[in-house]
């Protein structure tokens, strides 16, 4: 596995636990439709949250989420509905963006709840 996809996984496994600890219950980890992947569905009381994981080194030259294209959550909405309709869920949703930065032996997280919201065009 290369370097990247390493740092990713512990990316998102990090956020994973954060969003426990903030009371949310992990109810998928790299859900996969087709090709397609949804990194962390999650709930809490309210909503059935798919939240996009962006995991970088201290030296990126541009922030983590500006890696989530207007494509690419397109295809993390159309993703989510089919995980919605798979689970038969009628749960308000939401889509999430955690980042997390790794700087030497800590990690700078920052949850940016409401990030896109499920416009298909």
């Amino acid at each position: 596995m290369s370097e990247s996809h390493n740092l990713g996984k512990k990316g998102e496994g990090i956020a994973a636990d954060y969003l426990r600890n903030k009371g949310y219950k992990i109810r998928h980890q790299n859900w996969k439709s087709g090709r397609r992947e949804l990194d962390i569905v999650a709930e809490n009381d309210d909503f059935i949250v798919f939240i996009e994981v962006k995991t970088r080194n201290e030296d990126f030259w541009m922030p983590p989420a500006s890696a989530v294209t207007s494509e690419k959550q397109r295809l993390i909405i159309y993703t989510a509905d089919s995980y919605l309709q798979k689970y038969d869920i009628a749960k308000e949703s939401r889509f999430d963006v955690i980042t997390i930065i790794y700087k030497g032996m800590s990690w700078e997280i920052d949850h940016i709840e409401n990030a896109f919201y499920p416009t298909l065009r």
